[in-house]
């Protein structure tokens, strides 16, 4: 059995359905790990959700920024953006049943010294944390009240941890980590306007990732969320957004030998900040 990891997809259904057919993929031995943001502003999002649903116990997605702006959105808490491609999705037959279903994934997944998750780890979270923490989100989430955690889920305050937070304060916190950031302080004070290259980023921040003294750093971290720091391989770091939508390639990687795997872009959208 072969775990492939899979980068940001976006909507890009054509690039994963070629990505699938390039490494071969066997649901019935193999499994995928997705790092989330599986919908939104590119043409497939209504296909991609379906198919990943379809593959059941076969897929491990985590939650993205924007599949969690799906489900606001749905739920009439939050607005669609001028470029948003979620109409499909929101007007299907099977609405419901692929919402409830995304809802229901997780926000981090730890496995065998990796941990699966959409932007980041706050420099101070050991992955035992980070996993407790993403359960409380998780639990929000499925609750019976999801509606009023998906109203108050928005926002850059609190910009850091303290384990004193409470309520949808320290639920925003997690979520931001998890699925918004990209840099931060050595203190761990994160910076959400930041998109672009390492090389641009401003003084006194520096990639969550290379933090010192990172309480994550024995494992190996697998995300995306960051176009433009695109691949990145290190011993404990798999970066795979490696901009698919914007006419870079799609990319997954084969855990056990590192094998990547890479498909072209078939219709690039044209990128907005």
């Amino acid at each position: 059995m072969a775990i492939y990891a899979v980068g940001d997809i976006q909507g890009c259904h054509a690039e994963l359905v070629k990505l699938l057919d390039e490494i071969r993929f066997d649901p019935a031995a193999d499994t995928l790990w997705l790092v989330g943001d599986l919908v939104n502003r590119g043409p497939g999002s209504l296909e991609v959700l379906r198919l990943v649903k379809s593959l059941g116990d076969s897929a491990i997605t985590v939650l993205g920024n924007h599949d969690l702006h799906l489900l606001a959105v749905a739920e009439g808490v939050a607005e669609l953006n001028r470029n948003d491609t979620l109409d499909e999705i929101l007007n299907a037959p099977d609405r419901d049943e692929l919402l409830h279903w995304l809802r229901h994934q997780r926000l981090l997944h730890a496995q065998d010294g990796y941990v699966l998750v959409h932007a980041g780890l706050l420099p101070q979270w050991s992955v035992a944390q980070a996993e407790g923490l993403a359960r409380e989100v998780e639990s929000a989430l499925r609750a019976k009240d999801y509606v009023i955690f998906l109203s108050r889920m928005y926002g850059n305050a609190p910009h850091h941890w303290d384990d004193g937070l409470t309520g949808y304060k320290r639920l925003r916190v997690i979520v931001n980590a998890f699925t918004r950031m990209r840099i931060c302080t050595k203190s761990g004070e994160m910076e959400f306007k930041f998109k672009g290259e390492v090389e641009n980023i401003p003084a006194d921040h520096l990639p969550w990732f290379d933090i010192p003294g990172r309480a994550s750093a024995k494992a190996t971290v697998i995300f995306g969320h960051w176009s433009a720091l695109g691949l990145k391989l290190t011993p404990n770091i798999i970066a795979l957004d490696t901009g698919c939508l914007w006419g870079g390639p799609m990319s997954a990687i084969r855990l056990a030998d590192r094998q990547l795997f890479q498909v072209s872009c078939n219709n690039p959208v044209a990128k907005h900040w």
